[in-house]
Parts: structure tokens; sequence; C-alpha cells
């Protein structure tokens, strides 16, 4: 193909149906493609973009395994404050925070919805017009590190949203490591005779703070939004 527009029409045809193939077989559990098509539409789009470097687009699939590293991460001010979570080891400090609650919002009884809290790494993300287009780390709740290439390589999290997103939507989410992947990255290291991590927390907070994105795109992370930030 030698035709820039074709090239470009290709591309664009590309980038958008293996977005979707990632969404199914990532976030629905239910593949529409078999493994050897959907490396073969892959392999074309990645050389397509080498030979027309002009159509190169931050948002690709092909971006997740992909990017120079960085020197430093660059500082992120949130717009809204990323608050811990308070914990509550006791049946006393559980109808303490019911209280805090009830006399907040000015009501006698509260009713609750429970999920379980994955243990990770607290990430802030910005789509513009439906593109992700920038992710930085929770920091100290009110300035974060742009860690943006290194999400693009989660193939659980999303780079583009569906049509009828807003012109501007924070996510907020965990990055983490499920235990199957820790445990198969803890015996791939001690089979190589390297020391293996000690625990899922820190060996997603390590990965996802890596300069290069080629380290974090290596490891077994997911992600999961639980918030609308602004």
């Amino acid at each position: 193909m030698t035709d820039a527009g074709q090239a470009a029409g290709r591309v664009a045809w590309l980038r958008e149906r293996i977005g979707e193939y990632d969404r199914r077989y990532y976030q629905l559990d239910d593949p529409a493609v078999t493994d050897a098509d959907y490396d073969a539409l892959f392999a074309e789009l990645q050389a397509l973009e080498a030979r027309h470097p002009e159509l190169a687009d931050a948002g690709s699939p092909t971006r997740r395994v992909a990017g120079a590293p960085a020197a430093a991460f660059a500082e992120v001010r949130h717009r809204q404050p990323m608050q811990s979570l308070r914990k509550a080891a006791n049946e006393g400090e559980l109808r303490e925070f019911d209280r805090r609650v009830c006399q907040t919002l000015q009501i006698d009884t509260a009713q609750y919805s429970a999920e379980p809290k994955l243990d990770g790494l607290a990430v802030s993300l910005t789509y513009r017009q439906g593109e992700l287009v920038l992710g930085a780390t929770r920091g100290d709740g009110a300035t974060g590190e742009d860690v943006t290439a290194n999400l693009r390589t989660i193939a659980t999290l999303p780079q583009r949203l569906g049509r009828g997103a807003p012109p501007l939507l924070e996510v907020r989410g965990e990055v983490f490591l499920p235990l199957s992947g820790f445990g198969r990255w803890q015996a791939e290291a001690e089979a190589r005779g390297d020391k293996p991590p000690v625990n899922p927390r820190n060996a997603a907070a390590g990965s996802l703070r890596q300069l290069d994105p080629a380290v974090t795109a290596a490891r077994p992370l997911a992600f999961t939004a639980y918030a609308v930030g602004h």
C-alpha cells in the first residue's frame, strides 16, 4: 500500500478494530477473533505505522509495547485531591465511620454497598474527546507523577472510550497485579536465579514507576476503575 490516503484509512480501521478486540478480550472476557487473526492485524498495523511515521498516534494499540525510556517523571497537579482511604480495624471504628457519614449527610440511617479493595497503586486517567491524554499516580494526593507511557502498556486499560464520551473525563482506579500473574512472575524470577517480587502491591507499584515503559509492558499488570474524578 503506497497511497498515503489509503494507508491512513487502513490504519484508522485497524486501530478501531484492534481496540474493539482488546475491549472484548480484556474487559468482557469474550474474544471476538482467534489469536492468530489478532496477531496478523496487529503486525499489519505495526508495519503501516513504521512505513508512515506521519500517522503516529499516542493512543494506538501498538504503543502498549513501545515508547522511549523517560529520564524522570513530570509532576501532575490533580484537579481534585486524590484522598487515601481510611481503615476500620474493629467494630467500634466502623460504627464511628457510620456516625460521621450520617452526620455529614444529615440522615438517620445510611445504606452501603461494599466491594473488594484491590491493593496496588491508585491512578488518575484523563480523557479528552474520548482519548487518553494523561495518566498520573496519586502521589501525595495533591500532586502525582506522569506515568502515561507506562499506563498505555496495560491491556485492561482503555486507550479510547466509546462514542458519547464527554469532552473531558477523569477516571480514577487502581493498577494492581493479579495473583495469577504474581505467581507466574515469582516462578520465572526464581528459575532465572533472580530475586522474586516480595508481594503483589509493591510489585505493582514498582512496575508502574519504571522509567522504561518496555519494562512495565513485560509485567502482568491490570487496571480497574472505581470512581469519576473531574
